[in-house]
C-alpha cells in the first residue's frame, strides 16, 4: 500500500479539489497520510494568484525530498497549467499535470514510478471543458463545495481564464446529491465555492440553470444547518438573491463582493463589469434588509495608471460604505494579462504605502462591524480551534467569537451573547452560556 500526501497552496476551491482527488488516491487503494509520515507521493496543489508561486513551489518540493528522498512529486494546478515547463526544471518534481489532466493523475502517472525526464502531461487551456464535481471532508465543522469553475470575464489582471478556462457548472441535480452526502456527515456549514459563482449555470457552452435556482434548492436540503456564499460578483449579485439570502433559514448573512477600485476611472481600465454607483446600490440594499450582515471586500492597490487621485478615491469610498473587512490585493504584475503591459507603473514603494493604508481601514471596519453587535444574540459554530485555553467559532454573519474551552462545545452551534472585544480581535461571549455538564 503506497503512501500518499497532499499539499494545497491558494483558495477555497483548491482546497475542495485536492480533497475529492486524495479520496480518488484512498479508493484506489493507497494510504493518506501526513506531509512529513514519509510519503511514497506527495501531490501538490499550486495556484497562481498568490505571489511568488514559484519560489513557494520550489520551497515546498525541497521539504518533500528532504522528508522522503525516493518519494515521486506531482504538481498539479493554476500555476502548474500556466507555467508546466518552468516547473518541470524544479529538481525533484516527477510530473506536472495541467487543468485537463489532474482529476486522471492516478491513470495517468500509472504506479507513480519515476522517469529520467519530468513527466509534462498540461493540454492548452481550451482542453479544460469538464466540470469536475468536488468537496472538502477534513474539517469537520465546514465543508467548501465545488459549484462552477472557470471565467469568461477577462479582466486585465487576471490570469485565472488561463489557467481554469471558460465558465462551466455543475447540474443543480448532481451539487445536491453532493449537499446530501455532505448532509449524512458530521458537518454543519457548507462554503459554496467557484471561480465567478454568480455566474453558475453554463453547461457544455450553454447557460442551463440560475444561480438563484440553485439557492433556492440548497435551502431544501435538510441535515445542513449553515450554508455560506462564497465571493460573487456585485453585478451577478442581483436583488433576486439578496432577497432570498435576507429570508433564508439556512443562508447566513454574509456576503463577499469584490471591488477592487473604488474609482470608476480604474474599473473601466481593468475591464470589470460594474462601476462603483452599481457596487454601492448592490451594499445599502443588503444593509436595508439585514442590517447584521457582513459584507466583505476585494480591493488592489497599485494597479497601471492608479494615480494617487484615483486612489485617495477608493479609499473615500470604503471608508464610507458600510462594510465590515477588506481583503487588500498589492497589484503584481502577471504575464500574458494587458495590465502587464499598460503604462503608468505604479512604483513598489507606493503600492506598499496603499496597501498599509487600506489595511489599518479594514482593521478599523472590522472593529466598528463588531462594536455594532455588542451585545446582541447571535448562533456560532464552534470549531476545533483552541489557544491559550480559548476555543473559537464564527457566527452566522461572520464575527469570530471565544470562550472558554470546553470540548463538548466542538462541532456544536450554540446561542451566545457577545459581550466585549479581547485584546485579539475577537468577541468575548458571555460565560452563563458555556456551563455545562457532562454525563
Amino acid at each position: 500500500m503506497k503512501k500518499v500526501a497532499f499539499y494545497t497552496l491558494g483558495c477555497k476551491l483548491n482546497y475542495a479539489e485536492t480533497s475529492t482527488i486524495s479520496r480518488m488516491f484512498e479508493n484506489k487503494g493507497y494510504l493518506k497520510v501526513g506531509f512529513e509520515d514519509r510519503p511514497d507521493i506527495f501531490i501538490i496543489n499550486t495556484c497562481s494568484v498568490t505571489d511568488n508561486a514559484d519560489k513557494k513551489c520550489k520551497k515546498i518540493v525541497k521539504e518533500a525530498k528532504k522528508i522522503s528522498p525516493d518519494s515521486f512529486i506531482a504538481i498539479i494546478g493554476c500555476y502548474a497549467q500556466l507555467k508546466p515547463q518552468e516547473i518541470a526544471e524544479i529538481k525533484g518534481v516527477d510530473a506536472v499535470l495541467g487543468a485537463a489532466e489532474k482529476f486522471r493523475l492516478i491513470e495517468l502517472l500509472d504506479g507513480f514510478a519515476a522517469a529520467q525526464e519530468t513527466k509534462i502531461l498540461a493540454s492548452e487551456i481550451k482542453e479544460a471543458t469538464a466540470f469536475n464535481n468536488a468537496f472538502s471532508m477534513h474539517d469537520r465543522t465546514r465543508t467548501f463545495l465545488k459549484v462552477q469553475d472557470g471565467c469568461n470575464y477577462g479582466c486585465a489582471f487576471c490570469t485565472i481564464p488561463l489557467a481554469r478556462g471558460k465558465s462551466r457548472s455543475d447540474a443543480i441535480a448532481n451539487i445536491l446529491a453532493s449537499a446530501r452526502e455532505i448532509a449524512g456527515t458530521d458537518v454543519k456549514e457548507v462554503v459554496l465555492t467557484g471561480v465567478n459563482i454568480g455566474d453558475f449555470g453554463i453547461q457544455e457552452g450553454k447557460r442551463q440553470e440560475k444561480f438563484i435556482d440553485l439557492v433556492k434548492e440548497l435551502d431544501r436540503v435538510e441535515g445542513i444547518e449553515r450554508f455560506r456564499i462564497s465571493s460573487i460578483e456585485p453585478n451577478l449579485l442581483n436583488n433576486e438573491v439578496i432577497d432570498y439570502v435576507s429570508q433564508s433559514q439556512r443562508f447566513v448573512p454574509h456576503f463577499h463582493i469584490p471591488l477592487q477600485s473604488g474609482s470608476n476611472t480604474i474599473l473601466r481600465k481593468m475591464g470589470r463589469r460594474y462601476l462603483r454607483e452599481l457596487y454601492e446600490d448592490r451594499v445599502n440594499k443588503i444593509k436595508a434588509l439585514m442590517p447584521h450582515c457582513c459584507i466583505g471586500v476585494d480591493v488592489i492597490v497599485g494597479f497601471p495608471g492608479e494615480t494617487e487621485e484615483n486612489f485617495l478615491e477608493t479609499y473615500r469610498f470604503l471608508n464610507e460604505l458600510p462594510v465590515s473587512y477588506l481583503h487588500v490585493f498589492t497589484y503584481s504584475e502577471r504575464a500574458n494579462t494587458r495590465a502587464a503591459e499598460m503604462d503608468g507603473v505604479v512604483p513598489m514603494k507606493v503600492r506598499s504605502q496603499r496597501s498599509k493604508m487600506l489595511r489599518i481601514l479594514s482593521e478599523k471596519k472590522r472593529r466598528e462591524f463588531y462594536e455594532e453587535n455588542l451585545g446582541k444574540t447571535f448562533k456560532v459554530l464552534f470549531e476545533d480551534d483552541v489557544e491559550d485555553g480559548k476555543m473559537h467559532g464564527f457566527t452566522e454573519n461572520y464575527i469570530r467569537v471565544s470562550a472558554k474551552y470546553d470540548p463538548i462545545l466542538i462541532n456544536e452551534i450554540k446561542e451566545v451573547t457577545l459581550m466585549e472585544i479581547n485584546e485579539k480581535g475577537t468577541m468575548d461571549v458571555s460565560e452563563p452560556e458555556f456551563r455545562y455538564e457532562v454525563h
